[in-house]
């Protein structure tokens, strides 16, 4: 893994990439440093953060685009399916060298955290959290990038999905406030969310039974919330929706309150993704 995402760290400063994730982020970060706090002289940082969150949209598909796409278009993926490392190494390995690139370039507007804190008086705590949420949020971006280009055949592709799937995420918000609050709405949405595990079963076991046990099971579980709990089924799609929100568990961090929860909320969803991404390399590996 050490190997992998060292030659992956070289890669982003060995090509334009790097330094354009880097030039952009910094670019759109200063300009609202220089707005929303010198020259409106606040000293609310974590303001700052909060207004540079859709920076997300446009530099984490630069950053993942060609981490794994790139190795197909070129075939050098079998070069590395046939070496004797895993592929968990491998997607680790890419997704750690993307996330320091991340973090290097975030370390650099502490910078402006420390002018903030001479000339005026920062909220030390509610910026350190604010930051941890960034570290976190900004990881959990990178994974879905990650996911994206493992299953992309060039990196324009990569990128212009990546994009669309974050844009998705941040209006997950929007789509919780139109969403329909009815019970059959919600039985509906469950039984939806019933077949599609079973589909992601069937697709990594090819087992119709392990697929069939999780239908039945789930089946089995709407029935008896019906019976014994309906108002489960009111305002259910809303909840999930709100319950999956990236962005909403942001909010936290800015008040400087890092719950545990939180935080493994963000390191689940991270995981998760690079499990699918593995399982995804491994299924093409053996095709």
């Amino acid at each position: 893994m050490i190997a992998i995402m060292s030659r992956e760290f070289r890669t982003y400063f060995q090509t334009p990439t790097g330094y354009i994730f880097m030039g952009l982020f910094l670019l759109v970060s200063g300009f609202f440093f220089t707005l929303g706090n010198l020259i409106s002289g606040s000293s609310y940082f974590t303001s700052f953060l909060q207004s540079v969150l859709f920076i997300y949209l446009l530099a984490i598909p630069l950053l993942t685009m060609r981490l794994l796409s790139e190795e197909r278009r070129q075939k050098t993926d079998q070069l590395l399916l046939t070496s004797p490392i895993t592929v968990t190494d491998i997607v680790l390995g890419k997704f750690f060298a993307a996330f320091i690139v991340f973090l290097l370039t975030l370390l650099v507007t502490v910078l402006y955290a420390i002018v903030v804190g001479i000339f005026g008086d920062l909220a030390v705590w509610q910026t350190v959290g604010g930051y941890i949420g960034f570290s976190l949020l900004g990881a959990s971006f990178i994974s879905v990038g990650v996911l994206i280009s493992a299953v992309s055949e060039n990196q324009v592709s990569a990128a212009f999905f990546t994009f669309f799937a974050l844009l998705l995420i941040w209006f997950l918000n929007l789509v919780k406030s139109v969403a329909p609050v009815d019970p059959v709405s919600g039985t509906i949405f469950a039984a939806v969310v019933v077949v599609g595990l079973a589909a992601f079963f069937f697709a990594n076991t090819r087992s119709w039974i392990a697929s069939g046990a999780v239908v039945l099971v789930g089946a089995a579980t709407i029935v008896v919330l019906h019976l014994f709990s309906p108002d489960v089924f009111n305002g259910l799609i809303a909840e999930v929706l709100d319950w999956f929100s990236l962005l909403e568990r942001f909010d936290a961090f800015t008040l400087g309150l890092v719950k545990l929860e939180e935080v493994v909320f963000y390191l689940s969803f991270t995981s998760i993704f690079l499990f699918v991404t593995v399982r995804l390399i491994e299924k093409r590996r053996w095709a």
